[in-house]
């Protein structure tokens, strides 16, 4: 009976411990949301989204350090153990080496912010998606495929990254046409501007200025004479990446149609080949 007690009388505390950290997280993380809600236009989501992981970490190893100190058979054996913590600590550091670079790596990622919640990224050979959140340990990614790709803090603080959305989320697209040697040139650049011009996601980017000094709205240029064709590139201007990659592929459809309708030839690459007699 008195054994019963006893267990009753530690269950208690712990109980209760348990109970006001779940009560306090949840308030917290309550808190967290509503304080992003009221200033939705100007909050940045990665500090909100990595506060509120960091929120349940303190606040229950808060809580163990107090059921530790509440039960005397713990604390002594915390002593104990404190007593060869010599040992402990190399164990224990060289285990959690990895855990804690990717700790530091997402506060360094925090406060440096080379990246952010809803940030268009690139990494990797071409690895490209939308970052939905930072943690401790990881930073998650959505690709285009709606795919999550999750990778540690700290590999991720060692890549190079292109970031389409860092200042701003406006894109300059660069889209290349090939035409034949035999075609006019001129008319296929009046093609290629019609088209993508009167696209609902191109953006004209001239100032009020350049507007009345009649700059042209986007450029088509004549960049290499190729093997087989006179190469053109289209510098497009759209509102974010989704945007431009949209554009660049209705208007690769529409200029080949009026390409077709128009006599102006997409040229295959063209061989001479000369064979000799032994």
């Amino acid at each position: 009976m008195a054994e019963l007690s006893s267990i009753y009388i530690h269950i208690i505390p712990i109980t209760v411990i348990l109970v006001i950290a779940f009560i306090v997280n949840a308030l917290l993380k309550r808190t967290l949301t509503r304080v992003e809600e009221m200033q939705k236009q100007n909050a940045d989501r990665t500090k909100f989204n990595f506060l509120k992981n960091s929120v349940g970490i303190v606040v229950y190893t808060i809580a163990l350090i107090l059921i530790i100190n509440s039960i005397p058979a713990l604390k002594n054996l915390g002593t104990a153990l404190f007593a060869g913590a010599g040992v402990i600590a190399a164990i224990v550091g060289f285990a959690s080496q990895a855990a804690f670079s990717n700790i530091v790596s997402g506060i360094f990622i925090l406060i440096f912010k080379p990246f952010r919640i809803g940030d268009v990224i690139e990494f990797k050979a071409g690895m490209r998606g939308v970052v939905t959140d930072i943690t401790f340990r990881q930073t998650v990614i959505k690709d285009y495929e709606n795919k999550r790709i999750i990778i540690p803090n700290s590999i991720i603080s060692e890549e190079t990254i292109i970031n389409s959305s860092i200042e701003e989320e406006a894109v300059r697209k660069h889209i290349h046409f090939g035409i034949s040697y035999d075609a006019n040139i001129d008319d296929a650049i009046a093609i290629i501007k019609e088209e993508i011009v009167t696209h609902p996601k191109f953006l004209d980017r001239r100032t009020a200025k350049e507007k009345k000094q009649n700059v042209p709205i986007m450029d088509v240029r004549v960049i290499a004479w190729g093997e087989s064709s006179i190469d053109l590139r289209a510098y497009v201007w759209s509102k974010s990446y989704d945007d431009a990659s949209a554009l660049q592929c209705d208007v690769l459809k529409s200029i080949k149609e009026r390409f077709d309708e128009s006599g102006i030839e997409i040229p295959y690459p063209h061989r001479t080949i000369i064979t000799k007699n032994a």
